[in-house]
């Protein structure tokens, strides 16, 4: 158990432990999906295209996922506070059991794609690759849930470490998997795009057992440690977590749906401004993983701090987490104001696309104090186990604020002539905002209650 906290700076000690392990585990595995792009791009614009669709239906699916089982956090966090340790092992074996019948579902859904693909009006000449490239990947559906449920373990357990050092081998293990199955080596035949699948599937199972190795082994783990005998179905816990993490996976897909319905929507408008685009919008997410980093770990200290039944620490970890949030955010703001000419020329040598994205930049930069507290405040809403409403404010921000906006502004005349992809990064900063306004409501009701 992590020590009290009486002051800011004490608080900030402990979230900071907890949060910076996670941004480096959240931004190797975005590395992933770098090299995954990189190394298919080499072998044809094809292959590039069948992994970059595929990975527009599997990385929702996996996002859906990753929010259903944090759930286990809070509640496995709130229990480590609460000194139950004889209970850790049986709920953490529920957020397992959820864990495997999530991945066996993702399995069966990406073996089922090719409805989707006929109904995304993928090209029929790709559409053999798509779907070989997403049933290879299948198979490490159920290896990354596992993984996840046990992410949620470790989190709650206050030690991080071992999702960044399991994410970064995992990355190095992709690499070499990559190169051998994309352009067959070592005997294997040269599967291309989904050579890339089958790598995929294998280090998603690698961190799997890995993460499931290291919770076996070491003594951090020694009050609460993780028994898989005697096998223990609870149904009201496992309704329960999936009752509270439901809404959590749904928020996360509300929130990325509407970014691959606006990529869909701009690619209308020319390969220059989908090119801005995605700069803009890759470079803004990776500055995103700071202030979700800082709301994963500010779910597991409100957690610890309910379950020891501390209210004054409880508002003392909101408030610090709120603070990191929002300054990191500022240096993000600063960053993208002084550097959004020169960020572009890292992506492309071409000076339309550099000037445009530069402008969408623009607004990045003015959205990141919005999406910092959004995220942070779902954060600690998540702690106090209160989801639901949070998942309905959410929809609302993005699909019945966010959405209408951009394409009011981006494809309309209706208020002013229609601003093309600026418009959708004002409905985003619209949607951002409302967002960061009905999540702050919703905390400062639930701060003004008991916190236990």
């Amino acid at each position: 158990m992590l020590p009290r906290a009486t002051t800011h700076r004490a608080e900030l000690g402990l979230l900071l432990r907890l949060a910076l392990p996670i941004l480096g585990g959240q931004l190797a595995q975005t590395a992933n999906g770098f090299v995954d792009t990189v190394m298919a791009g080499r072998v044809s614009p094809t292959d590039l295209a069948a992994v970059a669709v595929g990975a527009s239906i599997w990385v929702p699916l996996y996002l859906f996922m990753t929010g259903v089982l944090m759930s286990a956090t809070p509640i496995l966090s709130r229990t480590l506070g609460g000194a139950a340790y004889h209970r850790i092992s049986p709920l953490t074996q529920q957020a397992l059991w959820l864990g495997l019948a999530l991945g066996v579902g993702g399995f069966v859904l990406l073996r089922s794609v090719t409805p989707v693909l006929v109904l995304m009006d993928v090209d029929e000449s790709m559409r053999p690759m798509v779907s070989g490239y997403l049933k290879a990947l299948s198979w490490g559906m159920p290896g990354v849930a596992l993984f996840l449920a046990l992410r949620s373990y470790t989190e709650a357990m206050n030690h991080t470490r071992p999702v960044l050092w399991i994410s970064i081998i995992g990355l190095l293990i992709n690499i070499p998997a990559n190169y051998v199955l994309i352009y067959g080596k070592l005997g294997f035949p040269a599967l291309g795009g989904v050579g890339c699948g089958w790598a995929t599937a294998l280090v998603m199972w690698c961190m799997a057992l890995m993460m499931a190795a290291y919770v076996a082994r070491h003594r951090v783990y020694h009050q609460a440690r993780l028994a898989l005998l005697p096998l223990r179905l609870e149904p009201r816990a496992l309704g329960y977590m999936l009752r509270l993490g439901l809404p959590v996976g749904l928020s996360i897909f509300f929130e990325v749906s509407i970014f691959a319905v606006i990529a869909l929507l701009i690619s209308s408008l020319g390969p220059v401004v989908v090119a801005s685009h995605q700069i803009a919008l890759n470079f803004a997410s990776l500055l995103f993983m700071v202030p979700l980093s800082v709301a994963i770990a500010v779910t597991v200290r409100v957690g610890h701090e309910r379950g020891r039944r501390d209210e004054a620490a409880v508002r003392l970890a909101a408030n610090t987490a709120l603070r990191v949030a929002l300054a990191c955010a500022l240096v993000a703001a600063s960053l993208l104001l002084l550097l959004r000419h020169q960020v572009p020329r890292i992506y492309t040598d071409d000076a339309t696309v550099q000037a445009m994205a530069a402008g969408l930049l623009l607004y990045a930069a003015l959205y990141q104090l919005s999406d910092a507290f959004q995220v942070t405040a779902n954060g600690v809403l998540r702690g106090f186990e209160d989801t639901t409403v949070p998942m309905l404010y959410t929809l609302l921000a993005y699909w019945g604020i966010g959405l209408p906006v951009g394409i009011v502004l981006g494809r309309t005349d209706l208020l002013v002539p229609a601003m093309g992809p600026a418009g959708f990064w004002i409905g985003l900063l619209a949607g951002l905002t409302s967002a960061a306004v009905l999540l702050g409501w919703r905390l400062r009701h639930r701060l003004r209650q008991p916190a236990i």
